[in-house]
């Protein structure tokens, strides 16, 4: 996607303020307050459906002590999750696909169900409200009750209801998996041509963790090297919400030879869950070279290259002019960053070309008579693909990994190789 249209200049220092700054622990206790709450509402619609049926009273009470059962183990996982002092280890594919993928799938799905009946519910009872205020006024006659068209209805909302759970299943054990490779062609320099053209290979947002495996890495490293690149570049977010799970993140990705070598830069999660000097240390063992406000010059067969990498905009301490310093303005240059909102700004510095990430491409996106629509392309101008400003790119990378649940929908995982000529 080519888009022209960008915002005016802004200052990376002042980025932050553009920002609703919410609590982590509210928001994870509205998460968690949701989670329950469609739980609980979803047994007792189910408890009296249940109570309502032609079964029999034994096969009435066994089915309700199951779905009693069902639910609390659901709760159990959840308080298992939320009070569990250290991070989960990777899981055997046992435990992993016969117990944490279903838990995680059910509950993003049962969150959409949970609101489609509640809406209908309050719908009903307003209906329901309106029509008897009605008949006490117009004193009509009581028309005939029609219980298999009740029913009718009914089985359709149940089947409307287990949808979400159906398409959830979908999204995190089949558009999660595997990876597309997009290809982007771009000039690098106008006053130049790289013959043939630099090959760069961009990952981005692995999230390691549960729902991003060693050997899902493994074959995302095995992927990357056989494209045989010039250079790789990672641009943030390596683990879900632990630090345990940068060291396998960064052995994978180490295994990546490319030519001019492989260089990172922070993302908002190795702050949220890890000290600086942390990831620093464990990136430095795999010999990968962090670019922390700092810039580095590749000495390519096509000529120097300049690649330069900042902080997290948000939640790290970005510095732009910092990082160019000392640099020559007049070498090509490619700007490392994992958020995109500093394109502006890049690009009033002659940046060529920006690599970025964060936004998963929206993760779970719907896309309607031509316009996408996801929670990222509300919070963001740049969620996923190309961008330019003047004779200057952005591109932001849909990430390998997910972030909150294993689902992926309209967004598939990506990793990007660049033909820079």
């Amino acid at each position: 996607m080519n888009r022209s249209d960008c915002p005016s200049l802004f200052n990376v220092g002042h980025y932050q303020t553009m920002f609703l700054t919410i609590p982590f622990v509210l928001v994870r206790s509205i998460i968690l307050a949701l989670l329950v709450g469609s739980q609980l509402y979803l047994f007792l619609k189910g408890d009296r459906a249940l109570r309502r049926s032609r079964l029999n009273q034994q096969r009435k009470r066994q089915l309700r002590i199951a779905l009693a059962g069902f639910f609390v183990s659901i709760l159990c996982v959840y308080l298992y999750l939320l009070f569990r002092a250290a991070p989960l280890k990777h899981l055997s594919p046992l435990i992993l696909y016969g117990l944490i993928y279903p838990t995680a799938i059910w509950s993003f799905g049962s969150v959409f169900s949970f609101l489609f009946l509640l809406s209908t519910d309050l719908l009903g009872r307003c209906t329901r409200l309106i029509r008897s205020r009605v008949s006490r006024t117009t004193q009509p006659s009581a028309p005939a009750f029609d219980s298999s068209r009740r029913r009718f209805m009914q089985a359709g909302l149940r089947a409307l209801a287990a949808t979400p759970v159906m398409v959830s299943g979908y999204g995190a054990l089949y558009e999660s998996n595997g990876c597309r490779i997009e290809e982007v062609r771009l000039s690098l320099d106008a006053s130049r041509r790289f013959d043939p053209p630099l090959k760069v290979v961009q990952v981005s947002d692995i999230h390691s963790g549960l729902f991003m495996t060693p050997a899902q890495m493994r074959h995302c490293a095995e992927t990357v090297q056989q494209l045989q690149p010039d250079l790789f570049v990672l641009t943030g977010d390596f683990i879900s919400n632990s630090v345990a799970y940068l060291s396998p993140c960064v052995k994978e990705m180490a295994r990546v030879q490319a030519r001019y070598g492989s260089f990172a830069v922070l993302g908002n999660h190795e702050h949220w869950y890890a000290k600086p000097e942390e990831v620093f240390a464990i990136f430095e063992g795999g010999g990968i070279p962090v670019l922390q406000n700092a810039h580095r010059v590749l000495e390519t067969d096509r000529g120097p290259v300049a690649l330069v990498g900042i902080d997290d905009l948000r939640f790290g301490l970005p510095d732009l002019e910092q990082a160019l310093e000392g640099l020559d303005p007049k070498l090509p240059r490619i700007l490392l960053s994992h958020r995109p909102e500093v394109f502006p700004q890049a690009a009033a510095h002659n940046i060529a070309l920006t690599l970025s990430g964060h936004y998963h491409g929206g993760q779970i996106k719907v896309s309607l008579l031509g316009v996408d629509f996801s929670l990222a392309h509300l919070l963001s101008l740049y969620p996923e693909g190309l961008y330019r400003l003047g004779h200057c790119h952005l591109y932001v990378n849909r990430g390998l990994g997910t972030t909150g649940t294993p689902v992926r929908l309209n967004a598939p995982p990506e990793i990007t190789l660049f033909h820079l000529s």
